[in-house]
């Protein structure tokens, strides 16, 4: 990994918040996921 990649994690207490929106998400945008899949 590069040192151009490198981010810092604001705050780590938000992953599970963050992973419910992208689980709403994907069942809310089927096109969306459609896309992501190609």
């Amino acid at each position: 990994m590069s040192a151009d990649n490198d981010y810092k994690v604001a705050d780590i207490s938000l992953s599970d918040w963050g992973r419910k929106e992208i689980a709403i998400a994907e069942t809310e945008m089927p096109g969306l996921m459609a896309l992501r899949a190609e």
